[in-house]
């Protein structure tokens, strides 16, 4: 057969109507997202041919100006409309453009900015061998107490690289509640994840305890992700589809053409529910809702301060932004299915991590357990489904977040001769040694007991309102209760630093620099203003409640 005769059967087998159409990406809606990732590429390079002595301010430099900007694209997109009249699908159905996806990834990016703050800060320890030094490593590669090790502090090393690991974290933190297919949520999961496990490992001091957090963090993450593809794999079987869109429309029964080839599987309610189940469970890992808690304390204890302040913040209100959209437009058609698996999740959330909280004799595992907490109360407002659940659920994630990261900055500022001083003995009579330092931290912990004024009650009087307009006033009055005994820790380190006598050996207060008392400063002003204030915050989260389908 000859050459042209083997072309024209080719030519006539191949349909020449069936073209691959080229991806259609719509540049100025995704820019927020693609800001912050050029900026994480660009650090990359700024370690690679920057001289040593210039990488930090060059990183910090770059970090700063990109998180700057890329809020000013999201607020730039909202005032365009997107978050409501023009909200839509962008980038091939993969990442949705709407109200909650803004909000979120405003939240997300000023809370990684006073992060950054934090990361960045260089004043707290004393100087080692003249060279000022950061809560991270001197050279994350070498062994803790080697020689190494040793030669890199003498040097003078610092590892810069904490800043573009922060922007990859922030970027995977942006798409992670925007994501509209499943394949890209898992994407996104992964992408902020694996900064953040490299990141708990680089503490200067305690630098076992930081490495053992970050394994076990990475261990347990991978199981979460785990489950949470295997989810998705299973999802897919039942609708044939990564599309939140088409996977609710084939739940409802409302889709208009079925394949062929899925008709047997689609009425196969097994797949959709321990696939549902599994997509749940991986997300509440990284909510820390109980039982999916375990890692929080330790990791939250071992990791350096300014990573735990960023994750106890940021993280949470990605993952919260993402099990909302899961729930709301994946499975509303599940609705009678995980409501009630959400009212026991919920519960038990809420009065574990405040019990667990009163045994704890260190500061920052019992900041995690409040953590843990705090995500029960959310959960009481996922569970109303409801438009006000899910601007009251909006609202919390941003008052939460500020007064988070503040209560972190300040626990960095107190140490003694080993560092951090978290051991909350050593905070006994703080407040008359340092009364500034110990009133702001005072004001955070009433924010989150979730006292009149401040935003901490806003935002627990608008779930738990959701809640009970919702149905679910029994998990109100569960809510109240967990308050109730959460209450009690806060104000016992509130008398602990103020009406015990300060011990002679005790800790210092650390003068900082510019930057944690920006973080504080911004932490404080938040606190206040969302409480005192709260009418304009609750409407824009309102405004921006709408998920688009």
């Amino acid at each position: 057969m000859s050459a042209s005769a083997v072309h024209s059967l080719w030519t006539s087998a191949v349909d020449p109507i069936a073209k691959i159409d080229a991806p259609k990406i719509e540049y100025a809606q995704l820019a927020p997202t693609l800001i912050v990732v050029g900026a994480a590429v660009l650090g990359i390079l700024i370690e690679g041919f920057v001289p040593r002595r210039s990488r930090y301010h060059a990183q910090l430099f770059v970090a700063s100006v990109a998180l700057v900007a890329a809020f000013a694209a999201v607020v730039a997109l909202a005032a365009d409309g997107y978050g409501t009249t023009k909200a839509g699908i962008a980038a091939m159905g993969a990442i949705a453009v709407d109200g909650p996806a803004l909000f979120l990834q405003g939240t997300i990016l000023l809370t990684a900015l006073v992060g950054l703050f934090t990361f960045a800060e260089r004043r707290l320890d004393p100087q080692a061998h003249g060279n000022r030094v950061d809560s991270f490593a001197a050279q994350a590669s070498s062994v803790p107490g080697s020689d190494g090790e040793k030669k890199a502090v003498k040097a003078g090393f610092t590892t810069t690289e904490v800043f573009p690991l922060l922007l990859f974290a922030v970027a995977g933190m942006l798409v992670f509640p925007a994501a509209n297919d499943l394949l890209t949520l898992f994407v996104a999961l992964e992408v902020l994840s694996l900064p953040l496990y490299l990141l708990c490992a680089l503490a200067r001091r305690k630098r076992l305890i930081s490495q053992e957090a970050a394994v076990k963090y990475f261990l347990l993450g991978s199981f979460a992700s785990a489950f949470l593809l295997f989810g998705i794999a299973l999802l897919y079987g039942y609708a044939g589809s990564m599309s939140y869109a088409t996977i609710a429309q084939v739940v409802d029964g409302t889709i208009a053409e079925v394949d062929p080839a899925l008709v047997n599987t689609m009425g196969n309610d097994v797949l959709l529910l321990v696939g549902s189940g599994l997509l749940i469970m991986g997300l509440l890992f990284k909510v820390g809702a109980v039982p999916f808690h375990m890692w929080t304390p330790d990791v939250y204890q071992g990791a350096p301060t300014p990573v735990t302040g960023l994750m106890a913040a940021a993280t949470k209100v990605a993952a919260f932004g993402a099990l909302l959209r899961v729930l709301y437009v994946l499975l509303p058609g599940l609705r009678w299915d995980w409501r009630p698996v959400m009212w026991a999740v919920a519960i038990v959330t809420m009065l574990g991590g405040a019990i667990i909280a009163i045994t704890q004799t260190d500061i920052k595992r019992l900041l995690a357990y409040s953590a843990i907490s705090h995500a029960g109360f959310i959960l009481a407002g996922v569970i109303a489904t409801t438009p006000e659940g899910i601007s009251s659920v909006l609202f919390y994630l941003a008052a939460y977040s500020f007064v988070t990261i503040g209560a972190f900055a300040v626990v960095t500022l107190v140490r003694d001769a080993g560092g951090e001083a978290t051991h909350l003995s050593k905070w006994a009579g703080l407040g008359r040694r340092s009364p500034l330092v110990a009133a702001v931290f005072a004001v955070f912990l009433l924010a989150f007991a979730g006292i009149p004024l401040t935003s901490g009650f806003a935002g627990k009087f608008a779930v738990f309102k959701a809640a009970a307009e919702g149905g679910a006033v029994p998990l109100v009055v569960v809510g109240v209760i967990a308050s109730a005994i959460a209450a009690f820790f806060y104000i016992r380190v509130i008398v602990l630093m103020f009406f015990s006598e300060p011990k002679p050996e005790g800790p210092t207060v650390a003068v900082p620099s510019p930057l944690t008392m920006m973080a504080i400063g911004m932490g404080v002003a938040v606190t206040v203003v969302l409480g005192v204030a709260p009418q304009y915050f609750l409407e824009l989260a309102g405004d921006a409640g709408v998920f688009v389908r």
